[in-house]
């Protein structure tokens, strides 16, 4: 009996805000990410060797979710900042605003086209609703949470589109917290031994088109960075570090033939690669090549366990997919929907199905197909000639850290952000006018203050988002709170996750050598460590931060940022700081450290106690539903990473595509 399948797109549908998908009909747009964000590595669709393997997780290595997880969010509690065990003495700050030379007025002038002047520029201070308490003018544009999606689309309205236009809008952006940039906390710390710089929150990002426009726009591109290509993931397993497979960073038919053939390719990895067993790697290959079970007739949403066992089998699951999702979003693959979580994998099985002569589904065919299509797409939408030269799905991050872009937009957009701003209400100002707009509530600092909007877009987190907008949506706090009893959650849950970054010399790890000539372990030559659940390590990742941008600190250290905690660890959140560290340490000494190791010299601990949104079964269900609800409330959006993706570009990219919405509504409102 032939499986029911959706269309190609259908979980796109379901899945991405029906505004996004108005704005760009191609869904590659919006889930073109992962590297240390959330996603797979965009290129890795092509390899498939074996177990699809490198379909997924062979170029790719996300830490946990907070990697991904930058988008905006106004929860108090997801603030909470832990101070770090005197273990040794410290001195660190949050880097300065550095954002890298402005251009000059005649530069402006001869590269960008002439905005429309912003009505908050011109008004006065009591006309303008940015420095009013209840100011009676309308602005264009409310977004409200300055994370990573908050904060670029206020950007996106106020610059323009790629020429400057259509920009100067009417926009105000409003934080609950005290900065910009929500998990994305770049910190620099010195002492005696010198000067170490680290996140508290995600550490890089997969290079996208999405990041280096706007980088280019804020006049920071000469700030980033890249990583590495030929640094591979590392996987535990058995005591012994495996490398997932990655090319040499060769370009175009060259890199293609490393990838395959290289010292760390991935015909080297199926055929003397001892991370699957030879019967793993055989069931992994025949899903991969020949075939594999159809997915359920009756239409049965899966987990991701369910998909990647139904395909490629139990091994591969247990020993790379496992740890990838733990890394990723640190939630549970029993629970996560394969079709939510992790999209533009399970569209893969699709595409696979569309061949007509491929009848079993072998994935291999399908992430060919695929990859001529990304191919053609990124050929008619090439990057502009003035960017700087990316390759796509590159590690990447700026020289004084990920801040550096939220900091560059806080300074472009000036008294437009109000942080510290909480939002307590959105109503319609005239029920019996809807065409009028919002009037949002905030507690300030200050006291209270109102704002009137044309139009509202919300990046909070739901937890954060059910009762505020009750008025308008009278249906939210029952949508936001529903119970599943397939995952028995209450609402989208937000699992604690704990960074902590920790500094070693090199003399403090071992001295062993590494397969495939990367050299000896002490040099750290890789992305990161990821953890199977049955290897007894809590520890979800490790990300080798000073070896995929060097310079972070001095040459006779490391810096290891690790993830912990997650869906399967809750316990984490309610952990004393130097318990965490504790663990976090013993887990290193198990791995990568001599047992004599000097102990760790602690850089950060950020427990971050509802950290990332959980893709779990029913999540496209609930996000349907919001769709429709919006539906009722024109010119309202209830976005967030919960909804267009936790990483760090899914979140750059919803800003910029987002924007083209909000302007084509201003511009039909105004029309009628």
């Amino acid at each position: 009996m032939t499986a029911k399948r959706y269309s190609r797109y259908e979980w796109h549908r379901r899945l991405v805000p029906r505004s996004l998908r108005t704005a760009n009909k191609n869904p590659s747009h919006l889930h073109g990410h992962t590297g240390t964000t959330m996603a797979p590595h965009p290129r890795s669709s092509k390899h498939l060797l074996l177990a699809g393997i490198a379909l997924s997780t062979a170029a790719a290595f996300a830490p946990p979710s907070l990697s991904s997880s930058s988008s905006s969010s106004s929860s108090p509690s997801l603030h909470r900042s832990v101070s770090p065990p005197r273990i040794s003495p410290l001195r660190h700050h949050v880097l300065p605003n550095t954002v890298g030379s402005r251009r000059t007025a005649a530069t402006a002038a001869a590269t960008s086209p002439k905005r429309r002047p912003s009505r908050l520029q011109s008004s006065s201070s009591d006309e303008s609703a940015s420095s009013s308490s209840s100011s009676s003018s309308t602005i264009d544009c409310l977004v409200v949470g300055g994370g990573i999606s908050g904060a670029t689309l206020a950007h996106n309205l106020f610059y323009g589109d790629d020429d400057g236009n259509g920009g100067g809008l009417d926009v105000l952006l409003t934080e609950s917290r005290s900065y910009l940039g929500g998990n994305v906390q770049s910190t620099l710390h010195a002492d005696a031994d010198g000067s170490f710089l680290f996140e508290n929150g995600p550490n890089s990002f997969a290079t996208q088109p999405s990041v280096v426009r706007i980088s280019h726009q804020l006049n920071i591109q000469d700030q980033l960075v890249f990583a590495d290509e030929s640094l591979p993931p590392w996987v535990n397993h058995h005591g012994k570090l495996h490398p997932l497979p990655k090319g040499k960073g060769g370009k175009g038919a060259r890199g293609q033939l490393e990838l395959l053939f290289g010292s760390n390719g991935i015909l080297k990895f199926g055929l003397t690669g001892d991370l699957l067993s030879w019967p793993g790697k055989i069931r992994a290959a025949v899903g991969a090549l020949a075939g594999h079970a159809p997915p359920p007739a009756d239409g049965t949403e899966e987990t991701i366990r369910d998909w990647v066992t139904r395909i490629l089998g139990e091994e591969v699951f247990a020993r790379i997919i496992d740890p990838f999702v733990s890394g990723v979003y640190a939630g549970d693959p029993s629970t996560l929907s394969m079709k939510a979580a992790l999209p533009k994998i399970a569209r893969i099985e699709e595409y696979s199905y569309d061949i007509e002569w491929n009848k079993f589904g072998a994935i291999f065919y399908g992430g060919l197909a695929r990859q001529v299509e990304l191919t053609k797409e990124r050929k008619a939408d090439p990057p502009k000639p003035e960017w700087v030269e990316f390759e796509y799905g590159n590690p990447g991050s700026y020289k004084n850290g990920l801040s550096t872009l939220p900091k560059a937009i806080e300074k472009e957009l000036g008294d437009r952000v109000k942080l510290e701003w909480t939002l307590t209400r959105v109503s319609r100002i005239d029920p019996s006018r809807p065409s009028l707009g919002y009037l949002a509530s905030f507690s300030t600092p200050t006291g209270p203050q109102t704002v009137r909007a044309k139009s509202v877009v919300s990046t909070l987190p739901a937890h954060a988002a059910d009762s505020v907008f009750e008025p308008v949506l009278p249906a939210s706090p029952a949508l936001f709170s529903r119970v599943r009893d397939a995952v028995n959650r209450r609402g989208i849950y937000y699992p604690p996750v704990a960074a902590v970054t920790l500094a070693y010399p090199r003399s403090s790890f071992r001295d062993v050598d590494l397969p495939n000539d990367f050299g000896k372990l002490s040099s750290l030559p890789g992305f990161g460590l990821l953890h199977p659940r049955s290897e007894g390590i809590r520890t979800l990742g490790t990300l080798w931060s000073s070896s995929l941008f060097p310079g972070r600190c001095p040459d006779d250290y490391h810096i290891l940022l690790n993830y912990i905690g997650g869906s399967r660890d809750p316990a984490i959140g309610t952990m004393k700081e130097e318990d965490i560290v504790r663990a976090v340490d013993e887990d290193l000494r198990k791995v990568l450290l001599k047992r004599d190791a000097k102990e760790p010299k602690v850089l950060g601990v950020k427990v971050w106690p509802t950290a990332i949104p959980q893709y779990e079964l029913g999540h496209l269900e609930i996000m349907t539903e919001l769709e429709e609800m919006e539906k009722t409330a024109e010119g309202l959006w209830i976005c967030g990473n919960y909804r267009s993706g936790v990483a760090f570009p899914d979140c750059v990219t919803f800003g910029y595509e987002q924007a083209k919405v909000v302007r084509e509504f201003l511009e039909t409102r105004t029309k009628v």
